[in-house]
């Protein structure tokens, strides 16, 4: 950790990091336990007052520490707090899809549906995502010279949902599922080189790495809630006795993406209007 200059500190917020890690906990165990819901929802109920309290304790402890993990403060602006919202959003869409894609694909045939492909072949599958969302990102800053940040996150987002109507409409074959998986990559990639543009049109110079700490604690948020979103609602379409879900469940769980991906759009489109309006008053 480099010295930090004369009159700050350069001590780790730990409470803030286990008060914040604390919090998160109950979120992703309520979202993964679906039978938790039904069966003792006095519990599960309990353990959202918990993840609420603690989130607001660490708020708290944020704005009252001098060396916090997140400025909350710098975050309250309208586009940082839009641009967190669509990256949250946004994030539990683009790991719910990658999920379902790489869940599918190792699903064995006598279930009725999926390819039987071993944890290293499923692997494979990822090859198209990280080309692509390397390819995106290189023309991302090309084109954000014609194009503002928050279109070009709106344009992902809808890439993106391309992916899963992709993968909601074909996936009977093995190269539809590297289809789906490369547009979700290039969507992904799009998405990731945008967002830093948002922010940091709004963030004073001294907030900046504050402003994209907390953009990143809430992306992996969104990432570990797609995860455990995509697993709650493909254990809810696995009958009785089966072990695995039924096909039906997939495209479900597709268009509950869909849907995350058009609230992202939204929200990235409501950002391109706001700054538009700024900078054309």
């Amino acid at each position: 950790m480099p010295e930090a200059p004369e009159g700050r500190s350069a001590h780790v917020d730990v409470a803030g990091a286990v008060v914040l890690a604390a919090a998160l906990l109950p979120v992703l165990f309520l979202a993964g336990e679906r039978n938790l819901w039904s069966r003792h929802l006095a519990v599960a109920a309990g353990l959202a007052v918990v993840a609420v309290v603690l989130l607001c304790v660490w708020a708290v402890i944020e704005l009252r520490s001098t060396t916090p993990l997140v400025d909350v403060r710098a975050v309250r602006h309208p586009a940082v707090a839009g641009a967190n919202l669509a990256m949250f959003v946004g994030g539990i869409g683009m790991y719910l899809l990658l999920t379902l894609i790489t869940r599918y694909a190792q699903t064995p045939h006598g279930a009725g549906d999926g390819f039987g492909l071993t944890t290293f072949v499923a692997g494979l599958v990822l090859i198209p995502f990280s080309v692509l969302a390397f390819v995106a990102g290189k023309l991302t800053p090309r084109v954000r010279t014609r194009i503002a940040d928050p279109l070009l996150l709106a344009g992902s987002a809808v890439v993106v949902g391309g992916g899963f109507a992709l993968f909601a409409a074909a996936r009977s074959d093995l190269a539809e599922l590297f289809a789906a998986m490369g547009v979700l990559g290039f969507g992904v990639g799009g998405f990731s080189a945008a967002m830093p543009g948002v922010i940091l049109a709004v963030t004073p110079k001294s907030e900046t790495s504050s402003a994209m700490s907390f953009n990143y604690v809430v992306r992996s948020v969104g990432y570990s809630l797609g995860s455990a979103i995509g697993g709650l609602i493909l254990a809810a379409g696995t009958g009785p006795g089966h072990l695995f879900p039924d096909d039906s469940a997939y495209t479900t769980a597709a268009l509950v993406g869909i849907g995350a991906m058009a609230i992202t759009t939204l929200t990235s489109l409501a950002l391109a209007r706001r700054r538009s309006s700024e900078t054309n008053p």
